[in-house]
C-alpha cells in the first residue's frame, strides 16, 4: 500500500526550479535514503513532503494512516532562551556561565515540547531519554551541547510530537564512529515502533534499517531501488582548482613571525562539577597542520574556543597566543584578527540574509555578517575569492538559497580572506559529498603551500584530512590522549 505518492511535482523558489518532474512512490514497509550533489534538491524534497514547501504543479498524497503526523528533523536547530526568543542567542554564550544560565537545559526543553495529549503517548520523555542517550545530558545548556548531541536532542523532539512519518535531513553528519554504530540502534527501535523513517545522505554511510536509495539529480529523481541493487556512482575527479589565482590572493601576506600561534600548559576547563578539559599541553607554532579529533563532547570545541578568545577560562589558565600570555592587555578582537575561522555552530549562528560578498567581506571584522558600508577595496577582494572558488554566480545571493558546498566556500573564503596567521576549520565538510570534499581538501592544501599559515582541522574521519596535515592531536573525554 502506497503511504506517500508523488507525481510529476515542480517546486520553485523565486522563479528558480528546484524540484522539476520528480516522481517517487513510497509503499508501507518501506524505508528510504534520498542521495545527491549538495544542491541537488535533497532538503528541498523533504521539506516539500513535510509541506512546507508546495509544488506549483504535480501532486502528493499522503495516505490517511500517515496524516498530519509528519515530522522533520532539520540539519539547523531553532532553540531560544528561556524568554522563548530567538534572537538573544549567540555563539559565545555556550563558553559564558553567566549567560549561559539564560539558555533552557535538555530536560526544561523537552518538557516544553510535550504534548499534553493523552490519545498519542507512546514515545514519553523517559523513553526517548534511554533511547537517545540522553540522561548524562538532562541538566547541560542547550547552548552547550556538542554536535553530535544536538543532533540527539533535536531526534528526541520530534519523537516526542508521535510521529508516523520520521523525515531526517543529512542525520549522520558530524556524528563520530561511535554515534553512527549506536544510530543503526535507535533507528530500528523507532521503525519497530511504527514509523517510517525517509532520511537524505549521502551514501557513503547507509544504516542497516534502510530499505530502497533514491538518487537526485539538479532536482529531479535519475535512478530508485531496494537497497540490494543500489551502488553508490564512482567518484569523479575533483574539478580543476586555479592555484595560480589562489597564490596571487594570498601573495601580499606577511610570513607569519611568532615563536608560539599556541601554546598551552596544563589547561584544565570546568563547569561544576563537570572536567570539560583536563592537563592538556598543546603547542602550535607557523606553518604547522594539525588534525584535532574526538568523539562527540570530548571537549574539541572547548579547546578550540580558548584559542579563538570566545571562552573566559583561558584568564584562568597558562595560554599563549600568538607570543602574547592571555589576560596581559590583548583584547579579543587582537586575537580575533589573527585568526580565520570555520565551524558548523557559527553557521548556525549566522545571518542567512546575507550575500556572498557580505559573508567573506565581514571576515575582515571578525563579525558573524556584515553591519557597517561595504569597503570597495575588501568588497573587490571578496569577490576575486568568489572567482577563485568558482562561486561567484553566488555572490548577490542570500546564504539560506545556496547549496550546502557553496555555503562552507564562502565560509572558507571569509576565513582566509585576510590571510591570518592560524586557520582553525571545525568539521569544515559536513554537508558535502565526496567528491565535493575532495575540491575542499584540495583547495586547503593549496592555500597551506602558498602561505606559512598554521592550521587546525578538525574531523571525526582520518580519510577526510586534506594531505598536508603532518601532526596529530586526540582528546578522549577532555584528556589529550597518544
Amino acid at each position: 500500500m502506497s503511504i506517500i505518492s508523488i507525481q510529476n511535482i515542480t517546486v520553485k523558489n523565486q522563479q528558480q526550479i528546484l524540484l522539476h518532474d520528480l516522481n517517487l512512490t513510497i509503499n508501507s514497509g518501506e524505508h528510504w535514503l534520498i542521495v545527491g550533489a549538495s544542491g541537488s534538491g535533497k532538503t528541498v524534497l523533504l521539506n516539500t513532503m513535510a509541506g512546507r514547501l508546495r509544488p506549483v504543479s504535480g501532486i502528493i498524497d499522503v495516505s490517511n494512516t500517515i496524516g498530519k503526523h509528519v515530522n522533520m528533523v532539520t540539519s539547523k536547530h531553532h532553540f531560544t532562551d528561556k524568554t522563548n526568543t530567538s534572537t538573544n542567542m549567540y555563539y559565545q554564550q555556550r563558553f559564558n556561565s553567566s549567560d549561559s544560565d539564560d539558555a533552557l537545559n535538555v530536560l526544561e526543553y523537552l518538557e516544553s515540547k510535550q504534548p499534553q495529549r493523552a490519545d498519542v503517548n507512546y514515545w514519553t520523555i523517559d523513553s526517548i531519554v534511554e533511547l537517545l542517550q540522553l540522561r548524562p545530558l538532562l541538566n547541560k545548556e542547550l547552548i552547550k551541547l556538542s554536535n553530535g548531541e544536538t543532533k540527539r536532542l533535536r531526534l528526541a523532539t520530534a519523537l516526542l510530537l508521535q510521529p508516523k512519518l520520521l523525515l531526517l535531513d543529512d542525520p549522520l553528519s558530524g556524528l563520530d564512529h561511535e554515534s553512527q554504530n549506536n544510530f543503526n540502534h535507535i533507528l530500528d527501535t523507532i521503525i519497530k515502533n511504527g514509523v517510517t523513517i525517509i532520511m537524505s545522505g549521502s551514501g557513503h554511510e547507509i544504516p542497516s534499517a534502510i530499505t530502497h536509495v533514491a538518487t537526485l539529480e539538479s532536482g529531479t529523481i535519475t535512478r530508485s531501488a531496494p537497497i540490494a541493487e543500489f551502488f553508490p556512482e564512482r567518484e569523479t575527479a575533483s574539478k580543476l582548482i586555479n592555484t595560480a589565482h589562489i597564490d596571487a590572493l594570498t601573495s601580499g601576506a606577511t610570513p607569519s613571525s611568532y615563536q608560539w600561534i599556541v601554546k598551552m600548559s596544563d589547561i584544565t576547563v570546568r563547569y561544576g562539577e563537570h572536567t570539560i578539559l583536563n592537563k592538556v599541553n598543546w603547542q602550535v607554532i607557523p606553518g604547522d597542520c594539525w588534525a584535532l579529533f574526538g568523539h562527540n563532547g570530548a571537549g574539541k570545541s572547548t579547546l578550540l574556543s580558548l584559542i579563538n578568545g570566545d571562552n573566559p577560562q583561558a584568564y584562568a589558565n597558562d595560554i599563549i597566543l600568538f607570543d602574547k600570555k592571555r589576560g596581559t592587555g590583548e583584547s579579543i578582537w587582537d586575537i580575533k584578527s589573527k585568526i580565520g575561522f570555520l565551524s558548523p555552530e557559527m553557521y548556525q549562528y549566522f545571518p542567512t540574509d546575507q550575500s556572498g560578498l557580505q559573508v567573506i567581506e565581514s571576515g575582515y571584522y571578525d563579525t558573524q555578517g556584515l553591519f557597517r558600508p561595504s569597503n570597495p577595496t575588501r568588497a573587490a577582494k571578496a569577490m576575486e575569492w568568489m572567482k577563485a572558488l568558482q562561486i561567484d554566480t553566488y555572490a548577490y545571493k542570500p546564504l539560506k538559497n545556496m547549496p550546502a558546498s557553496v555555503q562552507r566556500l564562502c565560509l572558507l573564503a571569509r576565513a582566509v580572506v585576510k590571510t591570518p596567521p592560524l586557520l582553525i576549520l571545525d568539521e569544515p565538510c559536513q554537508g558535502l559529498d565526496k567528491e565535493q570534499r575532495i575540491r575542499f581538501n584540495a583547495l586547503i592544501n593549496v592555500i597551506a603551500k602558498a602561505t606559512n599559515m598554521a592550521l587546525i582541522y578538525v574531523t571525526h574521519y582520518a580519510n577526510e584530512l586534506p594531505g598536508c596535515i603532518d601532526k596529530v592531536l586526540t582528546l578522549q573525554k577532555g584528556e589529550v590522549i597518544v
